[in-house]
């Protein structure tokens, strides 16, 4: 069963050895350039998405505009992507031992920010790899919290996972 990375996760990719990526660093925060007039009345966040290369060779690679969604919200909803904020990688040489990292400003309701999947496909020696998913939140405890009930809430990589789980096998009953 495919399980969806937690952000901050490597994942590396079969097809290419030595190369993983990572979506990490998610929080809320202004764009440095400032708001786009389109982001009126939502919270704007940030992300991070770097690419590795453990192998032997260097690597092109290239992480633009439509090769990252990203969703947010319990129904997945798109966030609103500042394409003039981000900073992309396009058509850069990461040699071995080194890293290249994108970073992507979107905005959305604050109230769907607790629940962000950024999925990314990325594009190597103009070869396309699968696409992978980063599963997150902004203010989303990872730890033990008590719930207003008293009992113990889980971490949300955990809970991801169970709900995976639950869903693998109504699909096999």
């Amino acid at each position: 069963m495919y399980e969806p990375n937690v952000v901050g996760d490597w994942q590396e990719y079969d097809g290419h050895v030595g190369l993983r990526v990572r979506v990490h660093r998610l929080e809320s925060g202004e764009p440095p350039r400032g708001r786009d007039d389109a982001a009126q009345g939502l919270t704007y966040f940030s992300v991070r998405v770097t690419v590795e290369n453990r192998g032997e060779r260097n690597v092109g690679i290239h992480l633009e505009d439509g090769q990252v969604d990203v969703r947010i919200g319990p129904d997945g909803e798109s966030a609103f992507l500042d394409w003039r904020n981000s900073q992309f990688i396009e058509g850069f040489d990461v040699y071995p031992l080194r890293r290249a990292t994108a970073v992507l400003y979107a905005a959305g309701p604050e109230a769907s920010l607790s629940h962000v999947d950024v999925q990314v496909q990325l594009r190597v020696d103009e070869e396309w790899t699968g696409r992978r998913l980063w599963s997150g939140g902004i203010g989303a405890h990872e730890g033990p919290a008590v719930t207003p009930s008293g009992g113990v809430r889980e971490g949300l990589a955990h809970q991801i996972g169970v709900f995976l789980q639950e869903q693998a096998e109504e699909g096999t009953a």
